[in-house]
């Protein structure tokens, strides 16, 4: 188990700015149901995204153990809106939230951007996703109000400022089942010195009690080979079609150093590239007709979303036999008057 790497108390100043942060790390020795994923998966673990219930069905049933609760997907399905903070920490942990109520197996990471403010919003925001049923968290340190990881005209906070809402999420994590990642968006920031500035920051952020460190949007096969040679403790990638990082397998991965695999758009680029088909088809035909083999039927769907059991469960309990009755005397009619 990788945790706190230093005694808690002061935390060595960057090169940059000289100066140091005092946070609070817990010790490790913690075992996380993600922890125990990664033994399960030979120390690989494959995280794909979604967006909503839905989605984490579709992700769960075809044998995925994880999921990503992708903060672009949310707001690009909850609000119509592009991921430039938009979406508030409420609602996303009110998403999380139906998704785990709808898959209640499923491990769930949440996408909980900056925290929500500063370090008692982070604490807030950490304690809503532990309560809504997450089983961990990607924080990042960019600056309010954030872009999207592949976005141009990134900016991040101080290194020390971040170091602190790690340390501030590990205390509101306490003893809870719950896995954090540390993402720096620091390459984006400087084309000669930001990947050296990035790892610099993931080291930091584990010696402030991330589990896990993640850094964001690696240009080619070199940058990725640096950071799985000079970041310490588990690592988290993010593989986002269309994106600056190239593709790779888990398998790939994880001989450059890397323990987790997030594809975290997958789902929803093609459910956008299937919608503008079906859409398009009615626009242009207007029937589905000819197109029946690309779509799900009202059979295959009731199947999915288990429209027979919640049936036959609401039979049951109106049909059940040990249910209560109630007895009601009639009203007893007044005696005539003379």
């Amino acid at each position: 188990m990788l945790g706190c790497k230093l005694p808690c108390g002061q935390l060595r100043p960057s090169a940059s700015s000289r100066r140091a942060v005092s946070v609070r790390c817990e010790a490790s020795g913690r075992r996380t149901t993600v922890h125990k994923l990664l033994d399960e998966s030979g120390g690989s673990l494959l995280v794909p995204g979604c967006y909503d219930a839905l989605s984490a069905t579709m992700l769960h049933r075809a044998g995925h153990k994880a999921a990503f609760v992708s903060g672009y997907a949310v707001s690009a399905t909850l609000l119509g809106e592009p991921d430039l903070g938009l979406l508030t920490s409420p609602e996303m942990a009110r998403k999380a939230g139906q998704v785990c109520y709808a898959v209640p197996s499923l491990t769930v990471f949440a996408d909980a951007d900056t925290g929500g403010g500063n370090v008692l919003n982070v604490q807030r925001t950490i304690k809503q996703l532990i309560g809504a049923g997450c089983k961990g968290v990607f924080l990042e340190d960019q600056q309010w109000p954030k872009r999207a990881g592949h976005m141009r005209n990134k900016e991040v906070i101080p290194m020390e400022e971040f170091a602190a809402k790690v340390a501030a999420a590990r205390d509101a994590i306490g003893d809870a089942d719950f896995f954090l990642v540390a993402r720096t968006d620091a390459r984006g920031t400087s084309a000669k010195y930001g990947l050296e500035d990035a790892i610099t920051r993931a080291n930091l952020y584990m010696d402030a009690g991330a589990d896990a460190t993640f850094v964001e949007a690696p240009r080619n096969d070199e940058e990725l080979a640096e950071i799985g040679k000079h970041t310490k403790g588990l690592r988290v990638c993010n593989m986002l079609e269309g994106g600056v990082t190239p593709i790779h397998t888990p398998e790939e991965l994880k001989a450059m150093g890397f323990n987790i695999v997030v594809y975290p758009l997958s789902g929803l680029y093609a459910a956008t590239r299937a919608l503008a088909n079906v859409y398009g088809t009615l626009a242009s035909k207007g029937t589905t007709r000819d197109s029946m083999d690309s779509l799900a039927h009202f059979n295959e769907f009731s199947s999915i979303i288990s429209m027979e059991e919640k049936i036959q469960l609401e039979e049951n309990l109106i049909r059940r036999e040990d249910k209560l009755t109630v007895r009601v005397r009639a009203p007893v009619k007044p005696a005539p008057t003379s």
